[in-house]
């Protein structure tokens, strides 16, 4: 007996293998048939194994690190695309990944897509699915979104380094604690011999936070990723998208705010938001033009943007208004100021400071609405903006109301229902 839920499945799997046909790190879907009985998914056939094979065949079950990075950027590849098209694999494993070939510099190729599901803008799942041991703390608390396939991308990446899984018990409640509750070992061998790039990869793929967490796109730009080979073609980021959507809904404060925080940021600090730049100019000229802007956002599948609202996030971001969106522009509307500070509280101290200083013109320690009209060029009341802003009510900005600005957004994004999908039991 075929039950419904079951038809279901299958038919979205199969809507999401054709979606994902073409790319060259996904097992190719040529058909699917059916009789009264069974469906028949016919798919590119890989001879030369699951990446978990050969984990387990290497010396001491663990990767060169150069080999480790090859094979994580192929990983961080199909994981960017399906999340630009509005997809979550949601179980991720050495066991989903199959080699084409028995050749050591075989392409990897992604499988398994039947617990996969797509995901609107803003919603979360509520359910808990997935392996065990490569399963994100976000999906334990039953609220996860695309996050959670780079935190197990993270999980193979420390497996694939040092042979261990960074999160290990006997029992399936004993895994769930130590996801929750404990961070990775890096002090055990061989860690101490793994290079601190290698390190700090892994450790911003496996934060808790699912916010502070890089996103698969921010993966493939870091160093070590790099370093593992020529530098991938980077696909563009569905957060920086949405931060440029965002942008527009902010106060003017906030942007202005924003963009003297970006104007503190040096360029190894802004390299994958370079990156992000350099793939929607698509022209090369240095400037993002209205329709590069307009393609760039058509490519984030879930939204439809009206041409109306494609100008209007120009217009946002294009401070200087020369019709234009140049990098400094590009940096404040995109940057990830949640991450900042989750990763390196010292910096974000010394860059939000910073920022802080381009307002507090007489170095006093509070931004006055003079002062606001002074860097920011507005004429007449500023009142309304230094209201949003002012939390204790004294006519002015300190720098912890300063800081608490830049953290949050002048808008209440709504709560969302949950997503589409019936509660399955976890699989080890």
């Amino acid at each position: 007996m075929v039950l419904p839920i079951s038809v279901e499945d299958v038919k979205r799997e199969v809507k999401i293998l054709k979606a994902l046909t073409g790319h060259e790190n996904v097992v190719q879907f040529y058909n699917a048939f059916e009789d009264d009985s069974y469906v028949y998914i016919a798919m590119e056939l890989c001879e030369g194994g699951e990446l978990l094979d050969r984990i387990l065949a290497k010396k001491e079950s663990r990767y060169t690190e150069m080999d480790a990075a090859v094979v994580v950027r192929q990983m961080l590849r199909v994981v960017a695309e399906c999340h630009l098209q509005g997809m979550v694999h949601r179980d991720l494993k050495p066991e989903n990944f199959l080699f084409k070939s028995t050749r050591e510099d075989s392409p990897l190729k992604a499988t398994d897509f039947g617990l996969s599901d797509f995901i609107k803008p803003g919603r979360k799942f509520h359910d808990i699915v997935g392996s065990a041991y490569y399963v994100a703390p976000e999906v334990l608390k039953r609220k996860s979104g695309p996050e959670s396939d780079v935190w197990s991308i993270g999980v193979i990446t420390y497996i694939l380094l040092c042979g261990r899984r960074p999160f290990w018990d006997k029992t399936e409640d004993g895994i769930f604690r130590e996801v929750l509750r404990n961070k990775p070992d890096f002090s055990c061998k061989p860690w101490p011999m793994i290079s601190n790039s290698a390190k700090d990869f892994v450790k911003k793929l496996l934060v808790k936070d699912p916010l502070a967490r890089l996103t698969a796109a921010q993966a493939l730009s870091h160093t070590w990723v790099r370093e593992g080979g020529n530098a991938p073609e980077i696909p563009i980021d569905i957060s920086v998208l949405g931060n440029m959507r965002q942008f527009v809904r902010y106060s003017r404060l906030k942007q202005f705010a924003l963009r003297a925080l970006a104007s503190t940021l040096n360029k190894e600090e802004l390299a994958d938001l370079r990156d992000q730049f350099d793939a929607i100019d698509v022209d090369k000229n240095g400037a993002i033009s209205l329709e590069e802007m307009r393609e760039a956002l058509a490519k984030d599948l879930p939204w439809e943007l009206k041409e109306s609202r494609v100008l209007e996030i120009v217009q946002a971001i294009d401070s200087n208004t020369d019709g234009m969106v140049d990098f400094s522009e590009f940096v404040a509307a995109t940057l990830h100021v949640h991450q900042l500070e989750e990763h390196d509280s010292g910096k974000w101290q010394e860059k939000s400071q910073a920022a802080f200083e381009k307002f507090d013109i007489d170095r006093d320690g509070y931004i006055t609405p003079d002062e606001i009209r002074l860097h920011t060029g507005l004429k007449g009341s500023v009142d309304p903006l230094l209201e949003e802003a002012d939390i204790d009510k004294d006519g002015k900005i300190s720098l912890p109301e300063f800081r608490r600005l830049l953290r949050t957004a002048s808008f209440s994004p709504k709560t969302c229902p949950s997503v589409y999908r019936s509660t399955r039991n976890l699989k080890l």
